[in-house]
């Protein structure tokens, strides 16, 4: 009769898990800068001042400076 192992069981995968999650999440924040630009930089020509082309990408960088900074932080 064996007894059961209390050790824990070590998945072989989970380093190429953990590097394939952060490329996504590093990827999908990339797609997601790329197209807040280009949507601020359409609505900044419809609506045709140069003020709000300046508060809508600056705004988005002020975003995603504080997500990046923020994702950093909670590590």
């Amino acid at each position: 009769m064996s007894l059961p192992s209390t050790a824990p069981q070590r998945d072989p995968d989970a380093p190429a898990r953990k590097l394939r999650a952060s490329n996504l999440r590093t990827a999908v924040i990339l797609l997601s800068i790329a197209l807040t630009f280009f949507v601020g930089v359409i609505a900044s020509k419809w609506l045709g001042t140069p003020q709000t082309s300046i508060a809508v990408l600056g705004s988005a960088v002020l975003l995603f400076l504080i997500v990046a900074i923020g994702r950093n932080l909670r590590k």
